[in-house]
């Protein structure tokens, strides 16, 4: 299963200046915010989100419409060092997860999963990582 769909929740979001934001945002249409769920931890300048059941936990971001997603999502992969060629275990997995549009609609899409043990980082409470 694929999507041209891609949720982002940290550096890559609108506002950002950043080379890769600023990549996205010529490459993608921006859809609006959405939420999955999941809790953030600050790793260091950037969040990484962290899978989760309860209902609580969720995680605002913002979702975009990838126009060519398998080049997107190799420059992506490249970025977040987690393409071809990187030693394993990767600091993020790119997975497909359920997001939640403000009119209730839910969708799949890629976002970037954090994969290294995070003990000790603090936890974003709000979800937001605007807010940290």
């Amino acid at each position: 299963m694929t999507s041209d769909r891609l949720f982002v929740y940290g550096t890559l979001m609108r506002g950002f200046d950043h080379p890769m934001a600023r990549l996205l945002a010529g490459h993608a249409d921006f859809l609006g915010a959405a939420t999955c769920r999941g809790r953030l931890v600050l790793v260091k300048h950037y969040p990484g989100l962290l899978p989760s059941g309860a209902a609580s936990d969720i995680v605002h971001g913002e979702l975009f419409r990838m126009r060519v997603p398998d080049e997107l999502l190799g420059e992506l992969d490249m970025y977040e060092a987690c393409g071809e060629g990187f030693p394993e275990p990767t600091e993020y997995l790119r997975e497909l997860v359920d997001v939640t549009l403000p009119d209730g609609a839910a969708e799949k899409a890629w976002t970037y999963v954090y994969n290294w043990p995070v003990t000790g980082f603090p936890i974003i409470e709000s979800g937001r990582f605007l807010d940290h």
